[in-house]
Parts: C-alpha cells; sequence; structure tokens
C-alpha cells in the first residue's frame, strides 16, 4: 500500500501526485503533502487523504519499533561505488587545487553506492530494520508507485522546519568516531556552511531576522557524532515554496561554499547523479502552514535501469576543504555508510 511514514506522523491515501515547478506550487496551497527532491532539483510532492500523529517521536536513540521479526533478505555486500578509491582521492586532490586557485573554499564530494535487487525486495522490511537498527530524528518511509518513489532515510539532518513563519534549518558540518576525533577543519567547515546557510535564508525572510541560535553543538548519533549549528529567521509574509526553493536549494552543507563555485565542482567530478540523496525528503502541511523536510543523507532508495533490473542505492560523501587528508575523507564516507550497510547486510545488529 502507498504510503508515507515520518518521526511523528503516518500517512495514506494517495489523493494527488505532482513533479517539478507543479509540486513546489502545489505544497503552497492546500493539504498534507509527503515530498521527495533529488539533490538535482527534481521535486515530487504527494498528497495524502489520512494522516496520524504519534504520541511518540523518534528522537536520538530510540527505537520506534520492537526488533524487526524478518522479511528482509540480507545484502551480500556487493557494493557498486560510483567513484572508487583511487577516483575519490583524486576528487578530493582536485577540489583542493580549486581551493588554491581561489574558485571554491569548500565541496562536499560524494559517492553512490548501488546493489541489485531481488524482485521480491521489499523496502518496508528495510525501513523497519532501520527504524529500529539506526534511529533518528528525521527518519522516513515514503512509498509510492504512482510517483515512482521508494525510499528509505535514516537522515540526522534539518534541511528546512516551518511553523507559521518560523523557518529553521540545522546543517551538520563534522563527522567523527567520537567527540574527541573532531578536528579543527570540522569546525571551520562548520562555520563556512553556517554562514552559506544564513545567507540563503535571508533570500526569504525579513531583513534582520536571520540569526545562528546554536553553533558546532556536538551531537551523538548511532555510531558517530556530528556538529551541528542551527539557524533560523522569519519567512516573509508572501514568500512561497517556490521561493524558499529557489533560494535555499539545494541543502547548502552538502553543497559547499560558495554554492554556485561548489555545484560546477560536483557536476565535474562526480561520476553519477545523487538523486534524493543529498536531496529533500519529508512533509508539508499546506493547511497549518508546518513543514519538516530533511536532508537526504543515510537515505536509501530503489529504483530500475534501463533493462529493467531493480536496484538498490545509497550514498555517502565528506566536506573537503584545503586542510583535508584524502585518505583520511575516503574514511569518512565508509564510516558514514558502515551502520546503515551493514543492517542491509544483516551484519550489524539492530
Amino acid at each position: 500500500m502507498d504510503h508515507a511514514r515520518f518521526a511523528d506522523r503516518d500517512a495514506h491515501g494517495v489523493l494527488d501526485v505532482r513533479h517539478g515547478q507543479d509540486a513546489l506550487e502545489a505544497i503552497s496551497g492546500e493539504g498534507f503533502w509527503a515530498v521527495v527532491a533529488t539533490f538535482e532539483g527534481d521535486v515530487t510532492a504527494v498528497r495524502f487523504q489520512h494522516v496520524t500523529k504519534r504520541a511518540h517521536a523518534v528522537t536520538h536513540g530510540d527505537a520506534l519499533d520492537p526488533a524487526p521479526a524478518g522479511g528482509w533478505r540480507p545484502l551480500d555486500r556487493r557494493w557498486h561505488s560510483s567513484l572508487d578509491r583511487t577516483a575519490y582521492v583524486g576528487a578530493v586532490r582536485e577540489v583542493q587545487r580549486r581551493i588554491a586557485a581561489g574558485t571554491v573554499y569548500q565541496v562536499n564530494v560524494c559517492r553512490v553506492l548501488s546493489h541489485e535487487l531481488t524482485a521480491d525486495a521489499d523496502l518496508d522490511a528495510l525501513g523497519s530494520l532501520v527504524r529500529h537498527g539506526n534511529p533518528s530524528p528525521h527518519g522516513a518511509r515514503v512509498r509510492c508507485e504512482p510517483a515512482g518513489l521508494d525510499v528509505v532515510s535514516a537522515s540526522p539532518e534539518l534541511y528546512l522546519s516551518r511553523h507559521g513563519r518560523r523557518l529553521v534549518t540545522r546543517p551538520i558540518k563534522g563527522t567523527a568516531a567520537t567527540a574527541d576525533a573532531m578536528l579543527p577543519k570540522d569546525h571551520a567547515e562548520n562555520v563556512m556552511i553556517v554562514d552559506l546557510m544564513r545567507n540563503d535564508l535571508s533570500g526569504v525572510c525579513d531583513p534582520g531576522t536571520v540569526t545562528v541560535d546554536a553553533l558546532c553543538e556536538v551531537e551523538q548519533h548511532p555510531g558517530l557524532v556530528h556538529l551541528v549549528s542551527t539557524v533560523s529567521g522569519r519567512l516573509r509574509e508572501e514568500a512561497a515554496w517556490t521561493d524558499v526553493f529557489a533560494a535555499a536549494y539545494p541543502p547548502g552543507s552538502v553543497s559547499g561554499a560558495p554554492k554556485s563555485s561548489a555545484l560546477t565542482a560536483i557536476r565535474d567530478l562526480e561520476a553519477a547523479l545523487r538523486g534524493p540523496y543529498c536531496g529533500a525528503v519529508g512533509w508539508v502541511d499546506a493547511d497549518a502552514d508546518e513543514a519538516v523536510l530533511a536532508v537526504g543523507i543515510r537515505t536509501f532508495w530503489a529504483e530500475h535501469d534501463d533493462d529493467g533490473r531493480r536496484w538498490l542505492r545509497f550514498g555517502t560523501g565528506a566536506g573537503i576543504t584545503w586542510h583535508s587528508d584524502p585518505a583520511g575523507e575516503w574514511a569518512e564516507t565508509e564510516l558514514k555508510a558502515a551502520r546503515l550497510i551493514g543492517l542491509a547486510a544483516g551484519v550489524v545488529t539492530p
């Protein structure tokens, strides 16, 4: 059954499916919409008829469901990476050359992992496994065959939330196994992206209302820690979601700074489209002027190739600065992927 599940609410009963600019205009109108946007900017919105809020929302370290009783056939770990280690290290060094030339300060370089799926593989079962084994504040399961959506996300990162006219973003930059392992480079990255997000929000918020509410807070997640900052502002009264996406998409934390130069580097250096990875996954309640859109990291999605074969995709990446160690950045991509890939393979205990 087509449905959407988020940290604190479930939805079913598809009423409408919109794509592209039409989707952005629709979510500014009326109704409850599940939203999945690719990093490249292709927005899909699904309107649901029935929405149920749960009393208990997922937070860090919670397990929403009992341990899964089966249903997901563990993968054999034969993942294909769009960039192998040599190519990824080469991309890091190229970013550093561009930094030295003064064209960019920071670029998020990503790779997409792919594993072929059997015809009967059910991402609902994988979603249950992920919710139990890697609970996250912005986890999501969106399944809608008419929209072409089959997504399981364990995102820890808020792209944008809206409550009335208050707009909030909580960019993550800085990842390590423990807080003590954080480097000065991690803090510098975070501050750069906070400045970028302040600029993005300023494009759609009332003058003087954009503030940094928290800077470089350490946040614990399964298997790793992140540095997280909070930026907020008061949305201009006339601003619609078309304006918000025009000003602040794609998310700055998974692009780089300056964003335009970073996006050029990403197009030049990455070997595969990111799809929902690093895009946006979440919901918009147009009637209540509320929304929670996560950055589509720690995210699985299924899709068919041109030959009709079905693939499970998963993206991972790292922010590259002048002080980056290329081998260390590759290791960071592995750290970010390890737990969820391990869950899918049955080698990490939920």
